[in-house]
């Protein structure tokens, strides 16, 4: 029997270099497909959810492509990977854009980057772009096998701000302390892009294709 992990394509997201690091990674009986139809998201054994761009951009192409209660109902349902703007959108109102309405899901807000300066006296530049430590704040299957403190690739200028911080299943600091992983039930989402993060965001992406919630 074919399993399959949908990469869900609203139109803003590296979708390429995260399904074919997915597609390199999957054991024989996988399927990997890039979809925005909600039938196929439905179907799919996993998700996986990227994203780029300003947050009101994103919210209108879910809502152009009438994804809105399929990303939704995946996020409640099934082993479901969040990736930098998947991972935003998922809370329930960013500052950027003059303030914009996200799906909902998880109480809290995004807010942007105070900037300023940093813990060697360095400049921070708007966005935070680059590798930076990840603190794993407790347990979890997708860090198996990652150390703590490992480093991964981000290019953000907002960060997540849930209300409950049970949920924070990683951090890392850019003159702020932010959540950069967020992890509940079936749900894992990061503000880091594992795909472009080397070794260690492959096993992550590995441990993602294997977890059982």
């Amino acid at each position: 029997m074919t399993s399959s992990i949908v990469v869900i394509d609203y139109g803003m997201g590296n979708l390429r270099s995260v399904s074919k690091a997915i597609e390199h990674l999957c054991p024989a009986g996988y399927r990997v497909v890039v979809s925005d139809d909600p039938a196929q998201i439905a179907a799919a054994e996993r998700v996986v959810f990227p994203g780029q761009g300003a947050a009101r951009d994103c919210m209108a192409a879910i809502s152009d492509h009438q994804l809105n209660r399929a990303v939704l109902e995946a996020a409640r349902s099934k082993p479901f990977l969040g990736i930098c703007m998947g991972l935003q959108v998922l809370l329930e109102f960013s500052e950027e854009n003059g303030g914009t309405a996200l799906l909902g899901l998880i109480p809290g807000q995004v807010r942007r980057f105070p900037g300023g300066v940093g813990a060697q006296g360095e400049r921070l530049k708007i966005p935070h772009m680059g590798w930076s430590p990840v603190q794993q704040c407790r347990d979890h299957p997708l860090w198996a096998g990652i150390p703590d403190q490992a480093r991964f690739y981000f290019v953000h200028s907002y960060f997540v701000d849930p209300l409950e911080r049970e949920l924070a299943s990683g951090e890392s600091d850019y003159g702020t302390r932010f959540v950069s992983a967020i992890a509940r039930d079936n749900l894992f989402a990061t503000q880091f892009h594992p795909e472009k993060s080397a070794d260690h965001g492959l096993q992550l992406l590995r441990n993602f294709i294997t977890w059982r919630p």
